[in-house]
Order: structure tokens, then sequence, then C-alpha cells
């Protein structure tokens, strides 16, 4: 079985997705569904995913769960709450308790949108992230390379709870630089409550003329630091087609672990997203 660990999807005509603006992003201007993703996942022996929030508005959150109640290849949710609500403990239960709410696995928020770069330390937030921990949730984080110092103080600071790094902090892939990056990467990941997605880098590079090399450095880079037991493979679907189709990006995945032992490549493309995300 392979695990891809970061998808999305959409309907229009149900929510609108307001963060699609522009003649770049024009492409994922139309809906995404389950039905398209299946076959593309099968394909690519994919048997288990996590879909993931988009939009932070409370409504989100219900009808991915439902999705994933009606989904065998659905095994978990990472939905948004508003950490900053003073009864965030109680929101956090009463997702739980709706249809689909044991598939509930974490909580994200689009922190890369925040800004104030030390977002994650501000005390009404932390208090927001205990919560997700004693809830028994993951926080997602998707961030960019500046606000990795604030990523590495909330872990820091909060020891029980697992933080997982979308996207490796969105590396400056296009431009083939590694610093301040790598050593952000490298801060968050000595602290042993953080895991790294190896995720979202075809969109971080050339959308038009990327190659598997052009990753590598980066790719590279975190499983080093990490090590295979806290990566995992997540595809980025359907913002991944920016740049690559569903099996180029899984070809790619494959391609940049070749090297690995059996195992240690069963980490990234399995075991590690079955074991945060409890799938």
């Amino acid at each position: 079985m392979s695990v891809d660990a970061h998808h999305h999807l959409w309907d229009l005509s149900v929510r609108d997705q307001d963060w699609i603006t522009g003649p770049e992003l024009l492409p994922l201007r139309r809906d995404f569904t389950l039905g398209d993703l299946e076959p593309q996942a099968g394909a690519a022996g994919v048997e288990r995913t996590v879909l993931v929030q988009t939009v932070t508005v409370p409504e989100e959150t219900p009808e991915l769960l439902l999705l994933a109640r009606g989904s065998e290849l659905i095994g978990g949710v990472v939905g948004w709450a508003d950490l900053t609500r003073p009864d965030i403990a109680e929101e956090l239960a009463r997702l739980a308790e709706l249809p689909g709410g044991r598939y509930l696995r974490g909580v994200r928020h689009q922190v890369q949108g925040e800004p104030d770069p030390a977002w994650l330390l501000r005390p009404e937030v932390r208090r927001g992230l205990a919560a997700v921990a004693a809830a028994g949730l993951v926080y997602d984080l998707v961030v960019l390379p500046r606000q990795l110092a604030a990523c590495v103080g909330a872990a820091a600071a909060l020891p029980g709870l697992t933080f997982v790094l979308d996207h490796l902090g969105k590396p400056p892939v296009a431009s083939g630089e590694l610093e301040p990056w790598a050593s952000g990467v490298r801060a968050f990941a000595a602290l042993p409550n953080t895991v790294c997605k190896l995720s979202g880098l075809v969109t971080e590079a050339d959308p038009a003329h990327w190659s598997t090399g052009d990753l590598r450095p980066y790719a590279d880079t975190v499983l080093d630091a990490f090590g295979p037991g806290r990566l995992m493979f997540g595809s980025d679907w359907p913002v991944c087609t920016l740049a690559a189709s569903y099996a180029e990006v899984v070809d790619s995945a494959h391609e940049l672990t070749r090297e690995l032992s059996a195992g240690e490549r069963a980490d990234v493309l399995t075991r590690t997203a079955t074991r945060v995300y409890r799938l």
C-alpha cells in the first residue's frame, strides 16, 4: 500500500476557493472531485490518502469529513478551526462528533498568509495549539521560509504536539538557492515532535521546465534532516497540476527515494503517514 498524505478536493458550486485568483491559477478554477482523483490514485498504486483543508471557513471541515465517511480512499482529514477562539477545545470536540468525525486527524491554518512572521508564537495561538494536542490531533504547517523560526519556537514550546511541515516549508526551488531555508528546516527537524511532507515541490520549481534533478537538493536536505521515518509523500493534487500530472508527481517521489533501502522507501511512501495520521 502507498499513501498520499496531502491532497485537496473542491466543488465550486458548493464553496468558492477565493485563493484561486489571477491567470497563473486559472487552471485550478474548476471542480476537482473524489471521482477525478480515484482513478489516478489507483493507477499510481495509492490506496489511502489524507484530505487537507483549503479555505479558512468553519463550514468546510464538516464537508470534508462527510467525504471521508463515504470513501474507501480517504483515510484521514486535516481540517480547519480558528485556533484563537476561546472555546477551541469544545469546537474540536464538536467536529469529532459530527458524521465522519472519526476521520479528523489534524488541523491546519494558512499561516503563510499571516503578515506576522511570529503568528504561531502568539499566546492565543499557542493556547489553541495546546487544545489540538489535547484532542489527540496533529498540526499541519503551511508556511514560508521566513516563518520557520516561529515553527521551531512553537514546536519547542509544545513537545506533546506533532507538527507536520507541509511542502518542506516552500523552499525556493526555482532559484536553486538552499539558504536560509535549509538552516531553518534543520532547526525544525532537530525537534523530535516534527515531521515533514515531501510534497509541493513541483509548483515551487519552474512549472514549465522543472526536472526531478531540480527537486533533489531539497529532497536530500529533508531526508538528511528528518530521516525517512519522519518524512512522508504527498501529491498536493490538484495544485500540482499547475506543473505536473498526478502520475508525474508520484514518479518523481519514487525517483527521489530510489537510493534508499526498501524499508526506508516504505517509510516515506507509506509508514510515516500511516503512523502520524493513524490511517
